[in-house]
């Protein structure tokens, strides 16, 4: 195929390609995207050191079978900082990651470990917004948890990333 036998559009994308090459854009794409697991980490994790955070995550550990359990073992404090430290930990690593591929092992098992949790307790509490009719329209907390699918999305990627370059570095040594 000639570029003449292009379509505008497909002419278009490749004049776009041509300045700023799609392996480029892509190196940039995770970078962002690193940052965006790493920051709601970093931040929210220092955010579970205050009583604003003990107090807004209570209705979500208290009403969620599979995390209610915390409590009774490390008491509310203790859980929302045991939750803190992991976060900052995985913060860490994650950042570590760029260099490191086994704390990117680590780092993003334990991501995707904290984001699958968040986001199984949309199966635990409501997130539709019944004032305006249910489904499809979500609440708050539907909002605050949703996200964390696109973070768990991310942080599988720096995982399976992780694990290449490891499997990768093995065979040249």
């Amino acid at each position: 195929m000639t570029f003449s036998s292009l379509s505008p559009v497909d002419r278009a994308f490749l004049a776009i390609e041509s300045r700023a090459s799609g392996p480029r854009i892509a190196a940039v794409g995770r970078a962002i995207g690193l940052a965006g697991v790493v920051l709601p980490l970093f931040l929210i994790g220092l955010l579970k050191f205050t009583q604003f955070e003990l107090e807004a995550l209570r209705p979500l550990i208290t009403a969620t079978p599979w995390l209610s359990w915390l409590y009774s073992v490390f008491g509310e404090t203790g859980t929302t900082a045991l939750l803190g430290v992991v976060e900052i930990v995985t913060a860490a690593l994650l950042v570590l990651s760029i260099r490191s591929p086994r704390a990117g092992i680590i780092g993003g098992a334990l991501a995707a470990l904290t984001f699958a949790t968040t986001v199984s307790i949309m199966l635990a509490v409501p997130i539709w917004e019944d004032v305006i009719g249910g489904f499809p329209w979500i609440n708050a907390t539907g909002q605050f948890l949703l996200k964390d699918i696109a973070l768990l999305g991310l942080s599988l990627a720096v995982f399976g990333d992780s694990l290449t370059r490891l499997r990768i570095a093995s065979t040249r040594n």
